[in-house]
């Protein structure tokens, strides 16, 4: 391994913990000296390419007592060693690659170590380790058919044959969403979501610190089309939304002790969900959502336009729904939201009806002469409650809406910051336009006076929340 080239130094220099990534791959030169390193063009998700430093070489993997070099090829991210190398399989035109829960159709690797990674905890030389285990378990590759007979156990025959590409490797995503948490809610999106459609692949994930039962045995015993079970977080990985419904367990007595508990259980997923999709829109449907999406930031390290909250949607569609059969709103060219805190202190506001995609609605405020209309709305809410499947059809349409790039708004939870004056830091229910790209915030309006009390309330009371917890 040649960490002396002129290419290798130029783009090394590069890397953020440029002397810490050197000495990581020095440690794998010691115990891999076959591993070779390279420049190579790595273009990711989004479509955005850059030049990174590779580490290419075979594996030494034994299946039904026969030795096979496997070829690997892992992109070093530029945060390496702190972030973990992108893992994938080299097959050749005579190889097919064997789909299952470490490694993906287009030969991406997903591994514990690459979805707990924590250096200096995991290593490389760790993960390579576990690599070699999980394939000598199940083998990654087989030969494609050939139409004669052949040895059936003959799964790797030509892998010490391979060779190495030194080209760039395109992730192209298929449209794959993973849900976490496999209580009543979990279950119920699942559900809603592959009947809304538009989804390639769907990954629940059982989570055991959640509160709730889980419902995997029957939805394994069924066996649902597209549908995959796992207790594994690294089968999340390359999703381009991930739900998250689990709620942990609590024996605390007092709010903030309630809550602190889902923020330590957020701890442990969160991060490794972020790394394994990071171009996927988190979207959190646990409870209090609007704290729970704060944290989901604060801890992914996404951007806010790429973590969202249920938040008011359904409300906001059930209001809509009034105006529409009962008090016939929109023959005023009206649409109603609502906006805030899941809370009493949640408040109305209307919008011009859109017509056509791409058309982002304006908002307005609601006057003295439309207030009445909008609080008979309210009256005719109350008592509608929420059940597990009402929530999770709420959560299928906004991620039906993301997926399929609708450009549709939605009022979710989003980063409220700079919204209507508010200063804060907090996240609430707001207009945004959801698509592939994630999530984009209607401008703001000045509201009246008794809406605008009700939202500092709320502004206050989550700002003083969130500085009582530990993240």
């Amino acid at each position: 391994m040649d960490l002396n080239s002129e290419p290798v130094k130029k783009i090394l220099s590069k890397y953020k913990f440029h002397d810490s990534a050197i000495e990581e791959l020095q440690k794998v030169h010691r115990v891999h000296p076959d591993m070779d390193i390279h420049v190579g063009s790595f273009v990711s998700t989004d479509r955005l390419q850059k030049d990174l430093l590779k580490v290419v070489g075979n594996i030494p993997v034994k299946y039904e007592g026969r030795s096979y070099n496997l070829p690997i090829l892992m992109w070093l991210l530029e945060s390496f060693p702190f972030t973990p190398p992108v893992c994938m399989l080299r097959p050749t035109a005579n190889m097919v690659i064997r789909e299952g829960r470490h490694v993906d159709a287009r030969g991406r690797i997903h591994l514990p170590s690459l979805s707990n990674w924590d250096h200096p905890k995991t290593s490389v030389n760790g993960l390579l380790a576990q690599m070699i285990a999980k394939f000598e378990e199940d083998p990654p590759l087989s030969t494609k058919p050939s139409g004669e007979a052949e040895d059936p156990n003959d799964l790797l025959a030509y892998v010490s044959k391979l060779k190495m590409h030194d080209g760039g490797d395109r992730l192209d995503s298929v449209s794959k969403v993973t849900v976490i948490g496999s209580g009543d809610l979990g279950m119920a999106t699942v559900l809603s979501i592959m009947a809304k459609g538009g989804v390639d692949k769907l990954v629940l994930i059982d989570i055991p610190e959640s509160s709730s039962k889980s419902g995997t045995m029957d939805l394994e015993i069924f066996n649902l089309p597209k549908v995959e079970v796992s207790k594994d977080l690294s089968a999340s990985a390359g999703s381009k939304v991930v739900v998250v419904t689990a709620n942990a367990w609590s024996n605390e007595q007092t709010y903030a002790g309630v809550v602190q508990t889902n923020v330590d259980m957020y701890r442990a997923i969160i991060p490794g969900l972020a790394r394994l999709s990071p171009n996927a829109v988190l979207l959190i449907a646990s409870q209090p959502v609007e704290i729970m999406t704060h944290v989901a930031w604060r801890q992914s390290g996404l951007p806010p336009t790429h973590v969202i909250g249920a938040g008011c949607n359904l409300e906001s569609e059930r209001l809509a729904h009034i105006f529409n059969v009962t008090l016939v709103a929109n023959s005023t060219g009206r649409q109603p939201w609502v906006i805030g805190e899941m809370s009493d202190n949640k408040v109305g506001v209307w919008s011009n009806l859109t017509t056509g995609f791409g058309v982002h609605p304006e908002l307005r405020p609601v006057s003295n002469s439309t207030k009445p209309l909008i609080d008979r709305g309210f009256e005719l809410l109350k008592g509608k409650g929420q059940r597990s499947w009402s929530m999770a059809l709420s959560v299928a349409d906004i991620t039906h809406s993301i997926i399929t790039d609708q450009k549709k708004t939605h009022s979710v939870t989003t980063l409220a910051q700079g919204w209507g004056g508010i200063s804060a830091a907090v996240f609430l229910s707001l207009p945004c336009v959801l698509g592939a790209s994630g999530s984009t915030r209607l401008a703001g309006v000045t509201l009246g006076q008794e809406d605008d009390s009700k939202l500092k309330k709320s502004v206050s009371s989550l700002d003083s929340l969130m500085s009582q917890l530990k993240l």
